[in-house]
């Protein structure tokens, strides 16, 4: 009996009419992070476990909870980065790339969270993220959340999506006010939910972000981080919210948006959905100025944003705003001598002398009812067809396929590039 061997839970095979749709959404984000000036950055998808728990947090869901951690051979504890920030800073303090000086980076990969898997949550998904170092204000803040913006523009799901805003304002803002909803959660710990009891002494600020109806409508009550705020953290926060507004850019404010993460500080932002059901969140991002000296390196401004592939390409084909029909350019067929070289030898010609075009060779023979129903197949709009006199004349025979009423015409090899093209471009 063969063994039947499965991809493992959680992680799934992307097929060619998935790889379609995913390279149209991976070619519109990566000709806007170029277009905003960002550099290209790849990093290892494992790292060494102690970057993960010292950067996220150690009690975080994702280091208590959702890491792949093993040892390898040598002892050493390594991790599937269930993230690229902090893999991003340490790849750049590595090889001294933010030490005075600015970067603006991107970068687009698996990682790997061992949750539950439900629709549009996998236990490796992709993500596209980009990073900015040393800078302060809020003007990059501003320029992260409209590059995000420029995508789903482009993409046509910006009307689909909410931009939700808020800033954690300082480490000293927060720890003042950890003190006074720590007291709140206490009072009222027979309310909250089995996480939320868990987090109140380990990550309180957590406990905003619950899911829990029933703490949310707690949390009304609760005092608000924003009256710790020193003028400095609201002048940047006004100042972002100023540059939104000017770049129409609407927003809502959410005080209990802290994001799943230790590092954050500042803004943070999400855009989310509501036609994605419980796993509504595409985008998320903010500011965490903290991160690079917490991993040894010098005092660096750092700001950023991921975006989950998956979610974003759901969303896309729940809003059917993909094209999933692919077709296939040129199909070189015939019959003949030796008909294998010639048909490797116009099908070469076509593609040094066409751009960006996809030629289909035939292979494995078969009269000519086989060779256009498998052309049929490819969703072929040229045929190019070569018979005992075409071979013979060095010519080639073109038929268009989405046009039926369209003659044939044999022509030279050389003469069939304007009329291959012409059919192509209408």
């Amino acid at each position: 009996m063969a063994l039947n061997v499965q991809a493992i839970r959680g992680m799934n095979d992307l097929l060619p009419e998935d790889t379609f749709v995913w390279q149209q959404v991976e070619k519109v984000l990566r000709d806007t992070v170029n277009s905003y000036g960002f550099s290209e950055i790849r990093m290892p998808i494992v790292e060494s476990t102690h970057l993960f728990s010292r950067a996220i947090g150690e009690v975080t869901d994702v280091v208590e909870k959702e890491m792949y951690t093993f040892e390898d051979r040598s002892g050493d504890s390594l991790s599937l980065r269930p993230e690229g920030t902090a893999g991003c800073v340490r790849a750049c303090l590595e090889h001294n790339l933010i030490y005075n000086q600015e970067q603006r980076l991107w970068y687009m990969g698996p990682m790997f969270r061992h949750e539950r898997p439900q629709k549009g949550r996998y236990r490796q998904f992709h993500q596209l993220g980009l990073e900015a170092f040393g800078l302060e204000g809020p003007d990059i803040d501003a320029q992260l959340i409209e590059l995000s913006y420029s995508i789903f523009k482009k993409l046509g799901i910006a009307d689909n999506l909410t931009l939700q805003l808020n800033t954690l304002g300082s480490s000293e803002e927060r720890a003042e006010y950890k003190k006074e909803l720590v007291a709140f959660l206490e009072k009222n710990f027979d309310s909250l939910d089995e996480d939320s009891k868990r987090r109140t002494h380990t990550n309180p600020l957590r406990v905003l972000d619950s899911k829990d109806e029933k703490v949310q409508a707690l949390l009304k009550d609760a005092p608000k981080l924003s009256s710790y705020f020193k003028e400095e953290t609201r002048s940047h926060f006004e100042k972002l919210r100023a540059i939104l507004e000017a770049l129409n850019i609407n927003y809502e404010i959410n005080e209990n948006l802290v994001r799943g993460l230790d590092y954050y500080n500042l803004t943070v932002f999400e855009w989310v959905t509501k036609d994605l059901g419980a796993q509504g969140t595409v985008c998320g991002g903010g500011r965490y100025d903290g991160l690079v000296s917490q991993l040894g390196g010098s005092e660096t401004k750092a700001v950023g944003f991921a975006i989950g592939l998956e979610r974003l390409v759901l969303l896309l084909t729940t809003l059917n705003k993909l094209d999933t029909t692919k077709t296939n350019d040129i199909y070189v067929l015939g019959m003949g001598e030796n008909i294998e070289v010639h048909l490797a030898k116009v099908s070469s010609y076509l593609r040094n002398s066409l751009n960006n075009v996809k030629v289909f060779t035939h292979c494995g023979g078969g009269n000519f009812k086989k060779q256009f129903k498998k052309a049929d197949k490819t969703n072929t709009k040229v045929a190019i067809i070569l018979g005992d006199e075409e071979i013979k004349e060095n010519k080639v025979t073109i038929k268009n396929m989405f046009d039926k009423d369209a003659e044939q015409v044999t022509v030279s090899l050389e003469d069939s590039i304007d009329i291959i093209n012409n059919i192509l471009n209408k």
